[in-house]
């Protein structure tokens, strides 16, 4: 029987099979092309097929530092799947050891490996003189080959932050994001300008360089009236971003302003003409630090500036009166000191006293100014109850909307997208419908009207679908359906007899509001013929026989 087929005591074919299969991970960083994907590649099929092998699976992290795991998806997965027992091969096959991580702490790199050993998975070096065998050999030649990958990152980090510096005091750009009003400009060697920088696109040759320059005039007369208004009108920054939002001037980002970009525009040097970097550095993939003012670099004149240099120290002084650190106790014994004073506390009161700091410095030392004042014993008359249930109505607006969503689909033929934090609708890039939230003010008597109060946010196109709460302001009472060219607010306000004046629509419930939103969109020409379903009763179950009333 020479040619029977004779299986030992202890073989198995599964095994022996899969220990010719293998995976390979490579991983490219922007510095040397010798590292390529593709000249690793291969490098690796040449290795494999040498070995008998056969690559199953490829990892891929392009484009990514090998100074941490975080942020290379090809290795994170590559662990899982070993450490899972999905991997249906025996062995990694990786170009270098510099390719599996160039980790500052040597035993990170050594853990990962371990980690993949002790699931049966070896991992194999294809560029390397040594064989991956265990050996004490083996073992020195690794520890020496990691340490020699992190020391050059280190090293290269070391060149390459004092050429960006360099090339920083000389008044060139060195980063890519800019401020509102800036634009990146590309030159050549001899100063001649080249193509303009969008958002997401970088200098291509080494001897060119970025500069920056003023943007539009009507961007640089907002800028300017930003200082104006907290130099000299001693606005808050609420305030300013209030009027910017309320004007419908976008920001940078063609986003709604808020409050921490109005200090970042009025500490921002670009705009009397120097540029400064190293303001902030993170060294190997370690935690961002804050430089101290003596290390940054700056480029003195490198832009035509836009705000006076008097105007911007003031700007400054005020700035550093606000951001007086002091300790927590402090600032509760002048916020307590105020209280005697004045009798009340707020927000207006707070930002408008001198000495006291501003009220998002009291919220990020105590959570929320209401804790600020427990800690003083005070208890303010305001009613902070949708403070705590914010979160939740945030979820029935964005339930309303995914609702609304499935039955435009389903009758109307359209595909709506959600938007604003998933309370409203966006059809071909249009506003379509947003669902607010109304709160009910507390009656002065019997006999007025009652009246509620939704928050308007920077909502300006589209309709408004508002689910109005009961007395208890725990249960969405009914609905109303205001049209577009709302007069633009903060706040909607709302009343039974303002409903003709906002020419709004009562519903008195989900199903009601879908119907009444169909009507408008048929009315205006926005959707195809609605179908014969549309016209018949809605059936028990379905979802707009649904009232849509929350509950607690």
């Amino acid at each position: 029987m020479a040619n029977s087929l004779v299986l030992r005591k202890g073989t198995d074919l599964a095994r022996r099979v899969r220990a010719k299969r293998a995976a390979q991970y490579v991983r490219m960083s922007r510095d040397l092309q010798r590292y390529s994907i593709k000249n690793q590649l291969a490098a690796i099929a040449a290795y494999a097929q040498a070995n008998g092998l056969t690559i199953v699976r490829t990892y891929v992290d392009e484009g990514r530092s090998g100074l941490r795991i975080k942020g290379r998806p090809g290795l994170i997965e590559l662990i899982e799947d070993v450490e899972s027992g999905q991997a249906d091969f025996d062995q990694i096959l990786v170009y270098d050891v510099s390719r599996w991580g160039r980790f500052q702490d040597t035993d990170e790199s050594a853990y990962y490996e371990f980690l993949c050993k002790m699931n049966g998975v070896r991992v194999e070096y294809c560029a390397e003189i040594f064989k991956n065998d265990g050996s004490f050999l083996s073992g020195m030649a690794k520890y020496m080959k990691r340490g020699m990958a992190a020391e050059w990152s280190r090293e290269l980090g070391v060149k390459v932050h004092t050429g960006l510096c360099r090339v920083a005091g000389l008044g060139y750009r060195v980063g890519a994001p800019v401020g509102y009003g800036l634009r990146r400009i590309m030159v050549d060697e001899n100063e001649h300008p080249k193509a303009e920088l969008n958002k997401g696109q970088y200098k291509a040759l080494q001897s060119d360089r970025v500069r920056l320059r003023r943007g539009s005039a009507e961007e640089a007369a907002v800028i300017r009236c930003i200082f104006d208004q907290f130099v000299h009108a001693r606005r808050s920054y609420s305030e300013i971003r209030r009027d910017l939002n309320d004007a419908n001037i976008g920001s940078h980002n063609d986003r709604p302003w808020t409050d921490r970009m109005i200090p970042t525009i009025l500490s921002n040097e670009n705009y009397i003409g120097n540029t400064i970097y190293n303001r902030t550095s993170r060294r190997l993939g370690q935690k961002l630090v804050k430089n101290p003012s003596h290390a940054w670099v700056r480029g003195a004149a490198a832009i035509e500036p836009i705000i006076d240099p008097d105007i911007f120290t003031r700007a400054q002084k005020l700035l550093a009166e606000r951001r007086v650190e002091i300790p927590e106790d402090e600032m509760l014994m002048r916020l307590r000191v105020v209280l005697r004073r004045r009798g009340k506390l707020n927000s207006r009161i707070i930002n408008t006293t001198l000495g006291l700091n501003h009220v998002s410095s009291y919220v990020k030392h105590f959570g929320s100014l209401r804790n600020a004042y427990s800690q003083i014993g005070y208890v303010s008359p305001r009613d902070c109850d949708w403070l705590d249930t914010r979160k939740y109505w945030a979820s029935e607006q964005a339930r309303h909307a995914n609702e609304l969503a499935e039955v435009l689909r389903a009758d109307a033929g359209l595909q709506p997208e959600l938007a604003q934090d998933g309370i409203a609708l966006d059809v071909n890039g249009a506003r379509l419908v947003s669902f607010l939230v109304a709160r009910q003010l507390p009656t002065r008597g019997q006999d007025h009207a009652p009246q509620w109060k939704a928050y308007r946010r920077h909502i300006s196109s589209g309709l408004l679908a508002v689910m109005r709460l009961d007395v208890t302001n725990k249960t969405i009472e009914d609905y109303v359906l205001l049209p577009p060219k709302l007069r633009a607010g903060r706040y909607v306000w709302l009343s039974t007899g303002a409903l003709a004046r906002h020419r709004g629509v009562y519903c008195a419930g989900m199903s009601d509001l879908i119907k009444a939103i169909m009507a408008t969109l048929t009315a205006n020409h926005d959707v195809p013929a609605m179908s014969a379903r549309q016209n018949t009763p809605a059936k028990k179950g379905h979802p707009k026989a649904r009232n849509g009333r929350g509950r607690r």
